[in-house]
């Protein structure tokens, strides 16, 4: 069973709908565990139906390099983004994760990503998993309606 890793500050928001959308389209045939910056963005994680879920700098330190996929927001690899809730150390440690990165181009930073995307969250999340989630989990279900 694949380990997913969503990671997310602030409210949860973000974290939410990629596990929401991601329980829809793998069912339990996957484990997703909800990495919140803060306790806020873990609990609203965890009631999108994550599989288990932890908060803070040293959980996203320690549980990122045993994943076998990280997502959430492009944030999570910039230190001091989400409002200073990324901590450097937090973001040093997703992108020197072995695990593929799938991010949504999403910030609230002083940061343009040239070339994204301009669809609105759900579209961007039906995405991520269509055109490249299900192929790095390798499954042939198939619940996005594509």
């Amino acid at each position: 069973m694949k380990k997913l890793c969503v990671i997310d500050g602030q409210g949860g928001g973000i974290g939410s709908t990629i596990i929401r959308k991601v329980k829809e389209a793998f069912e339990e045939s996957v484990e997703i565990i909800a990495l919140g910056t803060n306790a806020v963005a873990t609990a609203q994680m965890l009631k999108a139906r994550a599989n288990r879920g932890a908060s803070g700098e040293n959980a996203i330190r320690r549980t990122v390099p045993q994943a076998d996929v990280i997502l959430g927001p492009i944030g999570i690899i910039m230190a001091h983004a989400m409002m200073g809730e990324v901590t450097p150390a937090m973001a040093e440690a997703v992108a020197a994760s072995p695990a593929p990165k799938l991010l949504l181009p999403l910030s609230q930073e002083n940061v343009a990503v040239i070339g994204s995307s301009t669809l609105p969250l759900p579209k961007l999340v039906d995405e991520l998993i269509s055109n490249h989630l299900r192929r790095l989990i390798g499954s042939s279900i198939d619940l996005t309606g594509r």
